[in-house]
């Protein structure tokens, strides 16, 4: 089973989120594919992507962005694999600049960006991996938003994909669906 992650302020219904549904859809996989809306606060998005893991045995997490962050949290505790799509690497210092009011990117709803928020991402932060050999870094050099070279050093021993422009997006990623579902490895 497979469990995405979105990014801050963003959702299911984002375009890697609906287009990897799909594909794994198109590949006899659906039911072994996972996208919750997120809850903003980052305790409770941990609770329950910690609940779907063990609901649904989840052997891969991916995450984008924040997502990539909680992904690469929620592999080393329960020995997953992660595949991190320009994922943040120091959230709780990337994401101090949002505190307060913020709107869901597909939903309108708003919400409020705390600083008890930025303290429970550092409560998760991962300083060095375990196995580095579970996770998959794939990053665009033109991220607007994060630093690609900071994620290069954080997964240093991982496989790791960095391509020459591109944005946050990752603008690339029809182009890695399969081989994402490969990494997975759900046969």
């Amino acid at each position: 089973m497979i469990l995405y992650l979105h990014g801050f302020t963003s959702g299911p219904q984002s375009h890697k989120a609906q287009a990897l549904g799909k594909r794994m859809h198109e590949r006899g996989l659906g039911d072994k594919f996972l996208s919750p809306q997120l809850p903003a606060a980052p305790g409770d998005a941990i609770a329950l992507a910690e609940d779907l893991i063990a609901r649904h045995k989840v052997t891969t997490v991916i995450g984008s962005s924040l997502g990539g962050y909680y992904s690469t949290w929620l592999a080393e505790k329960f020995d997953l694999k992660a595949v991190l799509v320009n994922p943040a690497v120091v959230a709780h210092l990337s994401l101090q600049k949002y505190i307060g009011p913020q709107r869901w990117l597909y939903t309108g709803e708003s919400f409020e960006f705390t600083l008890d928020h930025v303290e429970q991402l550092r409560a998760i932060e991962v300083p060095v991996l375990s196995k580095p050999e579970r996770f998959w870094l794939l990053v665009e050099q033109g991220d607007e938003t994060l630093d690609y070279r900071d994620a290069v050093r954080r997964y240093l021993g991982a496989r790791q994909t960095v391509l020459a422009g591109g944005d946050h997006s990752f603008t690339r990623w029809n182009d890695v669906l399969d081989p994402i579902i490969d990494f997975a490895d759900l046969a």
